[in-house]
């Protein structure tokens, strides 16, 4: 059995009727009201909307309301700078009051759903339906501000119920006269009373009509205009309707008299209030240029807040935020710098790229208070839609902003710090690409004048300051990435998370989950293994979140009893976060044939892999696995077919890839890879599969090869880096074009890892294979000798270990 009972908040309203089936935008202005709103959020999002009676009434009870309403699902909330909030609801059905009780914040109403009653008489069913079609037909010949496309539509509906609450809904009528309609859960009756009602519209608008015609005939313009302007005044005083447009003009022209608006903006206001003054104030258009007014006017085309541009304060705060990141904050400073002595925004746009939990978004949170600037998060993260930067054209339905001008009046001053977060997990499709929009907004000789769809006016964004940050530049447009000034994020060395959790993390959860140093204490060892056994990432996010697991497990005690007091080590942390998600070590144990430690970047840090390589008799073929991407499998090939052209260099025999078939296997093949890094340690292993001598196995290696054996730059050493020296990597072989990279490691790396820098496959393979490695250079016959060829693959061109054959 279908349950019809519903318990739900109440909003009660003042010159306006929801119907089932209809969506609609309105103010919720009461604090009653607005809790009833938050209670409904809360629950399941319904809520009873009934029309009150006497809206001068500020507390109604259950007589001031009519006795039916309509079930609702609150869409969307906006809130507003007065403290009202703007809502979308859709009408569900109908529904009787049958309690009412008053809970205090708000009032809550037991009511009943109430079914249509459909009629089994289908043929004056049809006749009705006929009779309503001609009126509406009759009505947009006489109401010129009905949509003829829009009506049509509706009278397409099926439903005879559904039909009546729509077309009654789009009558600009006394709210009074659409309850008479909703009251109506006998479809005929409803239809009868829609027709009743419509009759009597166009009769008072075909009057209307002939009364324009005959008055036009005989005026000139500017009679004409005098007239028409009187009479509607005396309508509008008539119907009740003129003070409340006078009333809300008047409040909104009060807003702005000593504010220092521009001159594009005073007009376009003056604009919009005339066209308030000639606007039903019941009627939709009359809530779409209200809406617009007030976003306008909310804008802070003339507030500039406050701002300390003192580099002292400046660093102090970063420093106490902060621990570490010397070179993100040293940027910073230099951008505050610049900016205080030239007096405005530095032109250059900041972006700050790193892994996921290193502090991007939090340090620009410390500079806009170290500043004194107001601080907005934009969070970019999905954004597919250039309207959501743009905004929409304010003659859609429920159109709003854009983003950016959204964080512009949330900010309520012009000069704020807005974080474009994640601008990297921007996404575009059929509506447009939102990375085009944000060339004007971080362009400083576009920003000056940007037009957002929805206001529609040139809003100055140069005083702005804007900063982004992404996790990967590779998603970023070219265009777009040559806007910003790209300052590096590297993850932190265990060290630094060690002093992290020390200055920060413990003592900020600790806060949070109500515990005190009298409570709990987490040694140095206890924290080490944390990261070490728990959270290996580049940031500190898991790693807050490890911690924060041990004082919910600790604050369980302290509840118990308040004298409880633990501290956790490295032996009972066990106790706390369960089983070690990571082992000790995971390299080999011993030098191996066809094995090669790699070193890989992600967006959450550096890893290590494991590049496997078997040779099978068979004919040629080279198998690539382990879920590789186009470019590892490209980055193979070429470091397959170096190897095939320098054969003889390796006392390979020249018809291998005739007689054999290469595996290369990368384990954990669930995980996708990617990218030209690995080919110098796909070649080694290749090499050391085909040779028979092993590879070192406290050796890694990261690098691109060349078809020529040449070994190119690669990006994300730090990272690289920290993962080999996580697991225990005695000596990295580097491309020698990273050496400036290598100045700049963190010096526990520089003083545990011994650091090779091969310009080619030479200096490679003398370093990382166990045996020593000679290679044989081609020769020419001179004589009776074989003499060496050049071959860049000897860039020192030292032959001095190369015997001279004789024939």
């Amino acid at each position: 059995m279908i349950d019809n009972k519903y318990t739900l908040p109440l909003v009660p309203l003042r010159g306006l009727i929801v119907f089932p089936g209809m969506a609609l935008h309105f103010d919720v202005g009461r604090p009653r009201s607005i809790d009833a709103v938050e209670a409904a959020m809360q629950k399941n999002k319904l809520i009873f909307l009934c029309y009150q009676n006497d809206f001068l009434v500020e507390s109604p009870v259950k007589s001031d309301l009519a006795e039916i309403g309509t079930i609702c699902e609150i869409r969307q909330i906006l809130r507003l700078p007065d403290g009202s909030i703007r809502i979308l609801v859709e009408g569900k059905s109908r529904a009787s009051i049958n309690d009412f009780e008053d809970l205090g914040k708000y009032i809550q109403v037991n009511v009943t759903k109430l079914d249509d009653i459909n009629s089994d008489d289908d043929t004056y069913t049809q006749i009705l339906i006929r009779k309503i079609q001609r009126l509406t037909e009759d009505y947009l010949e006489l109401y010129d501000k009905a949509s003829p496309e829009a009506i049509s539509a509706l009278l397409a509906i099926d439903d005879p119920g559904e039909m009546t609450d729509v077309i009654i809904s789009n009558i600009p009528i006394k709210p009074a006269l659409k309850q008479t309609v909703l009251d109506k859960v006998n479809v005929l009756e409803r239809m009868e009373q829609l027709i009743t009602i419509m009759s009597e519209e166009i009769d008072l608008l075909d009057i209307e009509k002939s009364v324009m015609d005959q008055v036009q005939e005989n005026l000139d313009n500017n009679q004409r205009d005098y007239v028409l302007r009187e009479k509607l005044k005396v309508i509008q005083e008539e119907l009740g309707e003129g003070e409340e447009n006078d009333s809300d003009i008047k409040k909104y022209r009060e807003s702005i008299k000593d504010r220092n608006l521009p001159k594009e903006v005073m007009d376009k206001l003056n604009d919009e209030f005339s066209r308030l003054t000639k606007t039903p104030p019941h009627s939709q258009e009359y809530a779409v240029i209200q809406g617009y007014i007030e976003t306008i006017i909310a804008l802070p085309w003339d507030i500039t807040g406050d701002e300390t541009l003192d580099i002292k304060a400046a660093k102090t705060q970063l420093d106490r935020d902060h621990y570490g990141l010397d070179k993100v904050k040293e940027r910073v400073l230099e951008y505050i710098a610049v900016s205080k002595l030239t007096n405005k925004v530095n032109g250059n746009i900041l972006c700050l790229v790193g892994p996921p939990g290193t502090g991007k978004t939090s340090i620009v949170s410390s500079l806009a208070k170290s500043i004194g600037r107001k601080y907005i998060r934009l969070s970019l993260g999905g954004v597919h839609n250039e309207s959501e930067i743009r905004g929409h054209r304010k003659t859609y339905v429920g159109a709003m902003p854009g983003r950016i001008i959204d964080a512009i009046k949330r900010a309520n001053v012009n000069n704020p710090v807005i974080l474009l977060d994640e601008i990297d997990k921007m996404t575009k499709d059929i509506s447009g690409d939102p990375t085009s929009a944000m060339l004007e907004v971080l362009d400083p000789e576009q920003n000056k004048s940007f037009r957002d769809n929805y206001i529609e006016l040139p809003f100055d964004l140069s005083n702005v300051m804007f900063i982004a940050s992404a996790n990967s530049l590779e998603n970023i447009p070219r265009p777009l990435l040559d806007r910003m000034d790209i300052i590096e994020v590297s993850g932190y060395t265990e060290d630094e998370k060690l002093n992290i959790a020390k200055k920060y993390l413990i003592q900020k959860q600790r806060k949070n989950n109500g515990l005190t140093s009298h409570n709990l204490n987490i040694t140095d060892s206890g924290i080490k293994e944390i990261i070490n056994g728990y959270t290996r990432e580049s940031g500190v996010r898991n790693l807050e979140r490890a911690i924060s697991k041990v004082c919910r497990k600790v604050a369980v005690k302290v509840a118990e009893d308040n004298d409880f007091y633990i501290s956790v080590t490295r032996k009972n942390l066990n106790e706390f976060l369960g089983k070690k998600i990571y082992n000790d070590s995971s390299i080999e144990k011993k030098d191996s044939v066809g094995i090669v430690n790699g070193l890989a970047w992600t967006e959450v840090g550096g890893e290590t892999l494991s590049v496997e390589v078997n040779i099978m008799d068979g004919t040629g073929k080279l198998e690539l696995t382990g879920n590789l991407g186009d470019v590892m499998k490209e980055s193979a090939k070429a470091g397959y077919s170096f190897i095939r052209s320098n054969s003889y260099k390796f006392g390979i025999k020249s018809d291998f890839y005739k007689n054999y078939d290469l595996h290369i296997h990368i384990p954990e093949g669930a995980i996708p890879k990617d990218g030209p890094s690995a080919g110098i340690t796909m070649a080694t292993a290749m090499i050391s599969a085909l040779t028979g001598k092993p590879v070192k196995h406290d050796v890694a290696m990261t690098g691109e090869i060349t078809l020529r054996g040449k070994v190119l730059p690669i990006g994300g050493l730090k990272e690289k880096t920290l993962a080999a020296l996580r697991i225990g990597i005695k000596k990295v072989i580097i491309p020698f074009e990273n050496k400036a990279d290598y100045e700049e490691l963190p010096d526990i790396v520089k003083n545990n890892i011994e650091f090779i820098f091969a310009k080619n496959m030479v200096d490679v393979l003398e370093n990382a294979l166990t045996k020593p490695f000679k290679p044989s250079l081609p020769v020419k016959k001179s004589g009776n000798n074989l003499l060496p060829l050049d071959n860049e693959l000897y860039i020192k061109n030292d032959i001095s270990n190369v015997t001279i054959a004789k024939l």
